[in-house]
């Protein structure tokens, strides 16, 4: 499902030089950005996204990481050594203020999008649809994944054993800072931030995320991951379902093995509803993790 409209790779010492000499890779999408914040999984990141059909694969990260020669020919690269949330967040909000009317999708390493029958459509399809919808951003739901067996994959992270909860989530009501209730918008939560919360700081807890958006001027993505835009933080119209999608993540699960203090507390991240991820969209679909809408 490679996009045919791929352009030669940019390499950029930063994220000031990329927007300076860069937009064209931003001037068409859909674009993915990846920020890397290590090696783990991150060939199978990058290779995930290219098959999806992205016009452009774009990676945030240290200039020491090493990518495998094929596909250092087809993605582009960004210096980028800063981490935590604010600064991802604010290195969205400049590269979508570059390229207003391009559509987006962001995430890090060990995360892999994701939405309704991705075997055969392109994320380009997915998205022509929903903006035929007149729907300018898509929620996607972070699904964690993890190691099934932590002897084997201490680490947490393995592909090939890969499992994640099918059920343990729930969803409350978001509400403004004056306490008025934000219409259409919720907040979720579940998986292993939920099973192991007393690990996870409570601003990271939630799962819900705009990971696809349509970049238009003053847009902002705040360090809490929702827009500035309120329609952009909405799980649907107010009309009917719209399409969602699923980011599936093995960011939780390495992070809670690679913290000193979670990483002697836990022994095991499988429980009695843990199931093999099949690396199928069929698999979310019918586990109700994403939403086809009216798309069929």
């Amino acid at each position: 499902m490679t996009s045919p409209y791929m352009i030669s790779p940019f390499n950029a010492e930063d994220l000031d030089s990329f927007l300076r000499h860069g937009k064209a890779v931003l001037a068409r999408g859909p674009v993915a950005l990846i920020f890397a914040e290590d090696g783990v999984e991150l060939a199978s990141t990058l290779q995930h996204h290219l098959d999806k059909g992205f016009r452009a694969v774009v990676m945030l990260g240290a200039k020491a990481l090493q990518v495998p020669e094929e596909l250092a020919a087809r993605v582009h690269r960004v210096g980028f050594e800063e981490r935590g949330r604010a600064v991802v967040a604010k290195a969205v909000t400049r590269i979508a203020a570059a390229a207003p009317g391009t559509w987006f999708y962001w995430g890090y390493n060990a995360e892999y999008l994701f939405y309704p029958f991705a075997e055969t459509r392109s994320v380009a399809e997915l998205l022509a649809f929903h903006s035929e919808e007149r729907r300018d951003a898509m929620v996607t739901y972070v699904v964690d994944l993890y190691a099934g067996d932590l002897k084997d994959a201490p680490g947490g992270v393995a592909r090939d054993q890969a499992c994640f909860d099918r059920i343990g989530y729930y969803a409350l009501a978001r509400h403004s800072a004056d306490g008025a209730r934000l219409e259409r918008q919720q907040d979720i939560y579940g998986g292993l931030r939920w099973r192991f919360e007393e690990h996870v700081p409570y601003e990271t807890r939630r799962i819900d995320r705009i990971g696809l958006f349509k970049a238009k001027p003053g847009l902002v993505l705040r360090p809490d991951f929702t827009f500035s835009e309120p329609e952009y933080n909405t799980i649907s119209c107010q009309w009917h379902h719209n399409l969602t999608a699923a980011v599936c993540s093995f960011r939780a699960a390495k992070a809670l093995k690679s913290n000193p203090g979670s990483a002697q507390a836990i022994q095991s991240f499988h429980w009695q509803n843990s199931v093999p991820f099949e690396w199928t969209s069929q698999q979310l679909l019918e586990l109700g993790f994403i939403e086809p809408g009216q798309w069929f």
